[in-house]
């Protein structure tokens, strides 16, 4: 047995390895870390997204930091470092905490402070401790879960390397309740890159920006798929279509955009940033990689304003831009599909000089429980 599953020799904080990558620097938490602790604890996304007790207290965050994260380390079941990085001043400064735990099989877990976020930190942190743990033949698997909708830390495990998997439902039990849980893992052997390419670019002309869903979309999504139109249309959205509804709907689109198996984008006013209407390239993940299929929906105040035609073509030409720099999807085949009764998404596809292929009889439920004929549609590069 490797010595680090039988405990480490010497005792805390002796037994814990500095790790760094000349600017990122896992090491032992002190007492000068408490209070910067404290405040992370505060936060309203730290709150959101882990199972910390809430309020906290200083003493809280001692006992974690001097007494549990140590005696972990003593007794060979989790190894829990205190993150150091540069300020924007260049001076080492508590940035957050990381742990490994377990033994063959691990599970890896963070926190940032506010401060840290949106620079890169967590990542090379991740990457510094799931190294460690497969050089010192710790585990074999290191695995990362977080709840549905908490993007960051996704992010995070995404371009870290680890292979997404999927939602496992009630998988967390944090705070007296089952928590679904978005999961992945990685494997000694796996480059630390990304497995897929995640599909948020932002595209626009003189009136329209195209960009990925926000929490701030929220109350439009709810008002466009609660209009008779949208549903009579789209017979699969929830009744009523309430805020829970929408946030489930743009954690999937997350989700979908992480796994690159489907490139979304609300359609917004480039004036307002306001929602106008939601479209999507489908079934990248499927037996061709060269082909998509356009699906989309308008919010009613944003009909009959060729605001949907526009859309359309803006992502017509990056699914067929070459690959380079990220620049498109560098498809071959475009597909969209429309109720032979629906007008205005006929006009869309054909405006867009997409070419009828056929007709499939009754191939669409509606909203009122009747079948349409679906007119089929296609471009290629």
């Amino acid at each position: 047995m490797h010595p680090s599953l039988s405990g480490p020799a010497l005792p805390w904080p002796l037994c814990v390895p500095v790790l760094t990558d000349g600017e990122i620097t896992l090491r032992a938490h002190t007492r000068d870390d408490l209070e910067p602790m404290l405040q992370m604890a505060q936060d309203e996304e730290m709150q959101r997204w882990t199972a910390i007790p809430v309020p906290h207290t200083i003493e809280q965050s001692e006992e974690f930091a001097l007494s549990v994260v140590p005696r972990a380390w003593d007794q060979g079941t989790a190894r829990g470092w205190a993150i150091e990085a540069p300020d924007a001043h260049g001076r080492p400064r508590y940035a957050g905490n990381i742990d490994v735990r377990g033994n063959g099989v691990a599970d890896v877990g963070f926190a940032l402070h506010p401060w840290a976020r949106g620079r890169g930190v967590m990542v090379r942190a991740v990457q510094l401790a799931v190294d460690w743990t497969f050089a010192e033949g710790v585990a074999e698997v290191v695995h990362w879960r977080a709840h549905v909708g908490n993007e960051a830390s996704l992010r995070v495990a995404h371009r870290a390397g680890f292979t997404l998997h999927g939602t496992t439902p009630g998988l967390l039990w944090e705070r007296g309740r089952a928590v679904d849980a978005w999961t992945a893992s990685i494997r000694f052997g796996d480059a630390p890159l990304p497995r897929t390419r995640w599909l948020d670019s932002v595209l626009e002309n003189d009136r329209l920006r195209l960009r990925p869903f926000s929490e701030a979309d929220l109350p439009r999504v709810v008002e466009a798929c609660s209009d008779p139109v949208t549903r009579h249309w789209l017979h699969h959205l929830p009744h009523p279509y309430t805020a829970g509804d929408a946030r489930d709907f743009l954690h999937r689109e997350v989700w979908s955009s992480a796994t690159g198996t489907k490139a979304s984008w609300v359609v917004a006013d480039r004036a307002t940033d306001a929602l106008l209407a939601h479209v999507a390239i489908m079934d990248l993940g499927g037996l061709d990689p060269l082909h998509g299929e356009v699906g989309y929906w308008t919010h009613p105040d944003a009909r009959r304003r060729g605001v949907m035609t526009e859309a359309v073509g803006l992502v017509r030409d990056w699914a067929f831009a070459p690959l380079h720099e990220n620049s498109g999807l560098g498809l071959q085949r475009l597909s969209l599909y429309a109720a032979v009764e629906n007008e205005a998404s006929n006009r869309v596809a054909q405006a867009n000089g997409f070419t009828r292929f056929g007709t499939q009889r009754e191939a669409e439920p509606l909203g009122d429980g009747t079948y349409a004929d679906l007119e089929g549609y296609e471009l290629l590069a």
